[in-house]
């Protein structure tokens, strides 16, 4: 089972660092990242680790990054954390690394910007950069959870992804003049921003289980989203906003949607929010604060095949109940739906909504088309349940 432990309390006087109370919090001794990692992202990770080699060619390729430059340019150009310096911050990192059970605690430095980001880097020695604006922006257990969030990267080795995208974008730039070069390599950039997207979701949900507090991880959010303006902002009305983002529009909005994402290395906040919501009330969270969790013992033992049948299980069934006017239409071909043809010509505007009468047959012709002519689930316009965080945006 996970342990109890307690949090002391602390008195801060800058702004949004006010007295929390102490309170109990769970913790979960040799917790395995893939306890808390989305299915994409678990997938990506435990076949990395199976590769036989792949850590003595990543290390060879990670030689080829300034990352010992980026080491030194932090430890002279930014304030350690420590109990001297952000002390507040340096006791949520050590309770964070306690409740996730990391053994050796990363190094944390406070960076001048005021733009509100933090990040997790290197590999075999991970360090924790948070911005001024970030820690000036959010309260105590707010910024609780995103400490929590960047623990989480460093638990599940998210270094990998942040290494490999920053050689092959670098590369792209230097191939760019090769016919087809840049486009073999961006395709691979395409294909692994798309597993970072999936590991911010994941250090979401870490963030939330060195936080244990599901309004502390939303106020986060929104504040990243929308400033230190609480008093403005409203959660309900917050997750609304992804609800109408996934349904709202038709195709041409689902392919800006496409378009808008691609360069992004973190998910937009709202859907951060909405799927870590979802996340929350599920039963693979329950199970976890009730200690039914992996080893890290057992990581060994992971079946590859079973980690990306996982991860294609959850596409298939987020694409099933996507109210995305896209993913709509990918499932009524995969399901032979009819009523297809009619909408087809109409345009694009024919994936707005349902519109029985114009789906019908005119004079008996299109019969195939228009037998069921009511578009069924297609046009359903009801919003889409809350779902989870990393945009950056915040960390």
């Amino acid at each position: 089972m996970g342990e109890d432990m307690s949090d002391d309390g602390h008195e801060h006087n800058g702004a949004g660092h006010e007295h929390v109370p102490s309170r109990q919090r769970r913790r979960f001794p040799g917790i395995s990242s893939r306890a808390y990692e989305h299915p994409a992202d678990r997938s990506a990770l435990v076949a990395l680790r199976k590769l036989s080699g792949f850590d003595t060619v990543f290390k060879a390729l990670s030689g080829l990054l300034p990352e010992r430059s980026l080491r030194l340019l932090f430890l002279s150009d930014s304030v350690r954390v420590s109990d001297q310096q952000f002390a507040h911050l340096n006791d949520m990192l050590r309770d964070a690394c306690y409740i996730l059970d990391l053994e050796k605690v990363p190094p944390m430095y406070v960076n001048q910007d005021p733009q509100p980001n933090a990040m997790c880097i290197g590999l075999d020695e991970p360090i924790i950069v948070v911005t001024t604006g970030l820690v000036e922006l959010l309260d105590e257990e707010e910024m609780r959870a995103v400490v929590g969030h960047e623990v989480g990267h460093a638990l599940s080795g998210h270094a990998v992804y942040r290494t490999i995208l920053l050689f092959l974008t670098n590369l792209a730039i230097r191939v760019a003049w090769i016919p087809l070069g840049n486009l073999a390599i961006m395709a691979i950039v395409t294909a692994l921003r798309e597993w970072f997207r999936k590991s911010e979701l994941s250090a979401d949900r870490a963030g939330l289980l060195v936080g244990q507090d599901l309004k502390a991880s939303m106020r986060g959010l929104m504040k990243i989203a929308g400033g230190n303006h609480l008093h403005e902002m409203n959660v309900d009305a917050f997750l609304k906003q992804a609800e109408e983002y996934e349904a709202g529009g038709d195709l041409r909005d689902s392919v800006l949607k496409i378009l808008n994402v691609l360069p992004r290395t973190h998910p937009f906040t709202t859907v951060r929010a909405a799927e870590l919501k979802k996340w929350a009330e599920s039963r693979d969270h329950q199970r976890i604060m009730d200690g039914h969790y992996p080893r890290r013992s057992e990581d060994k033992d992971t079946s590859v095949t079973d980690s990306f049948r996982e991860s294609a299980a959850h596409y298939a069934t987020s694409v099933k109940s996507s109210k995305d006017p896209l993913m709509k239409l990918v499932t009524d071909i995969a399901g032979g739906a009819g009523g297809l043809g009619g909408r087809v010509r109409r345009g694009f505007d024919g994936f707005t909504g349902p519109n029985p009468s114009q789906d019908r047959p005119r004079n008996g012709s299109d019969g195939a088309d228009g037998a069921d002519g009511e578009g069924g689930a297609d046009g359903e316009g009801g919003a889409r349940g809350p779902k989870d965080t990393p945009p950056r945006g915040g960390k």
